[in-house]
Order: structure tokens, then sequence, then C-alpha cells
């Protein structure tokens, strides 16, 4: 498997809370969920610690043919981080650090998926059909919180109370029933995700996007996800960057595109040649 990677902070000066890596049979993507100004996770480490480590104790796991499913994968690389806590973090926290998980595995005939959280995979097919992967399960659970929101300008008085009032409603619905999940310090949130398996000689390519690149489909609507497979493809992933760079810069102040990060940490994995030569 052959995989081209690029990721960049959503501002200069700022810790990237994504993380992503590959090997040449598996490949990870994180997206750390980033903490309020002035909200405290009880974690000394902080979100952009949480997502690498995760991400790159699941890519070693991923790799190991005897690690088991992506699922036993995730759920053992999160009980190997809370180890690494060390004892000094409120794991219990409302607002610890929690992530987003993409994971792809080629292994024997099949390419093997797991999905958590609001980044995506893209499956491109040997015909050039598109397979979109998404857990919405955080859309529907906080999508009228998130509009709410909005509809607060960022220079009203009133934002401050209304961001904590999101904060605690969001807290409230991450991993509980009827809500959302997200890789948390909870082993057992593993079981949540969604997984799956496609036949390698069906498919061309594999995308993986953190939200942050998404947006451009999702959110702007300037392209559709078979668009950002085929620039990934053409220009490579670090084109995407800079398509979402853009269209950021075009809106600095959110007016068009009503969002809570005017610029958000973007970071796309490009995976092609996913069967071994012959």
């Amino acid at each position: 498997m052959r995989a081209l990677l690029a990721s960049a902070p959503g501002a200069a000066g700022v810790a990237n809370e994504d993380f992503a890596a590959a090997t040449d049979t598996a490949a990870v993507l994180l997206d750390g969920a980033t903490t309020p100004p002035g909200y405290d996770t009880g974690c000394a480490h902080g979100v952009a610690w949480f997502a690498r480590t995760l991400g790159a104790l699941m890519l070693a796991a991923s790799s190991d043919p005897a690690a088991g499913s992506l699922t036993d994968c995730l759920r053992r690389s999160i009980s190997q981080v809370r180890e690494l806590h060390g004892g000094t973090c409120d794991l219990s926290h409302p607002g610890t650090p929690t992530a987003t998980v993409v994971a792809i595995r080629a292994t024997g005939e099949n390419l093997e998926h797991l999905v958590l959280a609001d980044s995506s995979l893209v499956l491109t097919t040997a015909g050039g059909e598109t397979e979109v992967i998404t857990d919405r399960r955080l859309d529907e659970a906080v999508g009228g919180l998130r509009a709410a929101l909005a509809r607060v300008p960022r220079e009203d008085p009133r934002r401050a109370a209304a961001v904590r009032e999101h904060v605690t409603a969001i807290e409230r619905l991450r991993n509980a029933p009827g809500g959302f999940w997200v890789a948390a310090p909870d082993p057992a949130v593993a079981e949540h995700a969604l997984t799956g398996a496609r036949p390698l000689a069906t498919l061309r390519s594999a995308l993986l996007l953190s939200d942050g690149v998404t947006r451009l489909a999702d959110k702007f609507g300037l392209a559709t996800f078979a668009e950002l497979a085929v620039d990934a493809s053409r220009d490579g992933p670090s084109s995407l960057i800079r398509r979402v760079r853009a269209a950021e810069m075009s809106d600095p102040h959110g007016s068009r595109w009503r969002r809570g990060k005017i610029s958000d940490d973007a970071t796309a994995v490009y995976c092609d040649e996913l069967q071994s030569p012959a």
C-alpha cells in the first residue's frame, strides 16, 4: 500500500491536534477535540498528546497481523493510553481529551476499516464509484446545539454564556446512549465504532479525512467527496488543504459559512496501490 499524507494546524503557532500515520498495510487518522479556552480537562498532557499517543499505538496494533480486529486494536490502544497517563490525570473528568478515529488495514484479500465520530473515509472503487463512510451520530446528537450557538454572533456579549451551555450539553451526550461516541479513556467505546471490510480487488483508493478537510464538501459545498478523492489522487492530499485554506480565507468572519472554528486543523491521507504485488 502506498500512502501520501498532509496535515496542517488551523493557525500558526497553535498545536495541531490531528494525527495521521501509515505503514505498508495500515493507516490511521485521529482528530482531537479542541478544548475551548478557559476550560479544564483534568489531564496534564493535553488533546494533541492524546491524539498522537493513541494514534501511534493504534497504528502499531493495526499493522500487527496477530492483533485481532480493528475494534480489538482500538480497545487495546485506549487501555495503553490510560496506563500512560500514569495516575496524574482525572480520566473521569467530563472534559477529558477525546479524538475521532479512522483506520484502515489491508489483510489477505480485504481492506478493513474502522470509523468513530466525525472524521471520514472515502473509498473509490476500481470503476470510479465513491463510497463515503462517516459516523453521523455526532451530527445527529449535537446538530441542533451547534445551530443554536451559531445564531449567537461572536461579538455578542452573550456568546461566552452560550459557549458554556453548549460545552455542558455536549459533555452530557458524549459516550452516552442516545448521544455520540468518540475515543476517550474508556476502552469500551471501541465497541461503538463503525467497522466493515471491502475486497481489495474492487478498490482503487482510500482517502482518510479529518473534518477540517471534509468541510469543503459537507459544510462549504465547494466539492463532492468524489472530487476530493480525484484531487488527492492527481495533486496529492496537500492540494485539499490548500483548497480549504483558500475557502476559509475568503470568509474570515464566518458570515458565509457559519462554523465553530474559522480555520480548523486539516489532515488527509491518500492510499492507493492497496494490493501487494504478486
